[in-house]
């Protein structure tokens, strides 16, 4: 029998991942013999479905039980139904979590009834800073970019400009918020900035709408690249359909806030 477990080492000593889609590692052991196989980075690029593609990796590599840390109750449900055991909240080494197993799945909720949920608070705990102080470090790059665009857009794009853009017409307008949202491509969180700028300026919020919808679900910068994946067809379907409706989507959210503004009033 064959038993996984995801740590962050790729040895016995290593300590069990707390996520099995943050594991480092996946550690394949012959029950019967003792030997193992160290498989390193088990979830690939870590993302959405890290945690799923980590333990399909295990039951492809022959593992009949998957030892870990945390996992989502639902998800292994699924595998379980298809013959496999796993067992969760296990903690310390993978050697500890190997002579868990072995007592039996009654010994080993007794011992995690002794833990005290002091100990299980304090491992979520610090697992939350940690994604967290994660997240933040990952964020600050786009924050500081954000930052740097209002200043070029306040210095390079004036009044005049946009106004010889964006005229006043509600439907040429909303026309050129859509074909300069399609042009353009970056980080969502840009067009917003962008959008708050062009208001700002004066352009209409019908024409900033159509921008930041195309923005979003229009890429004609990663349209090469989309075709090539998914197919030409597809891609300038979607692409198409996605600019045409950016411009009536527009018109309703205007309308929508329009009401709004008078029912509150």
């Amino acid at each position: 029998m064959k038993i996984a477990i995801f740590t962050d080492g790729p040895n016995l000593e290593a300590k069990v991942a707390y996520r099995v889609g943050a594991a480092k590692w996946l550690l394949l052991i012959d029950a019967d013999s003792g030997a193992f196989e160290a498989v390193p980075d088990p979830t690939g690029a870590s993302g959405q479905g890290a945690g799923v593609q980590a333990l399909a990796l295990a039951i492809n590599r022959g593992a009949q039980v998957i030892l870990a840390g945390h996992f989502n109750a639902a998800i292994a449900q699924q595998f379980e139904a298809k013959g496999r055991e796993i067992l969760t909240g296990l903690k310390g080494s993978a050697k500890d979590a190997l002579q868990q197993y072995q007592k039996g799945p009654e010994k080993m909720n007794t011992d995690e009834a002794q833990l005290g949920p002091a100990l299980l608070d304090m491992a979520v705990l610090v697992q939350a800073v940690r994604s967290a102080a994660s997240q933040f470090a990952a964020l600050l790059p786009v924050l500081t970019g954000v930052v740097l665009l209002i200043g070029l857009f306040n210095v390079f794009i004036s009044n005049e400009l946009l106004m010889s853009i964006f005229s006043g017409s509600a439907g040429l307008d909303t026309f050129w918020g859509a074909c300069f949202g399609s042009i353009f491509a970056g980080n969502p969180i840009n067009s917003y900035v962008i959008g708050g700028e062009l208001l700002k300026h004066g352009v209409s919020l019908m024409a900033v709408t159509a921008f930041l919808m195309t923005w979003v679900t229009v890429g004609l910068v990663q349209l090469p690249a989309e075709t090539t994946a998914l197919g030409k067809r597809f891609a300038l379907l979607r692409n198409g359909s996605s600019f045409v409706l950016s411009m009536p989507i527009a018109l309703l959210t205007v309308m929508i806030l329009d009401l709004v503004e008078r029912w509150i009033s």
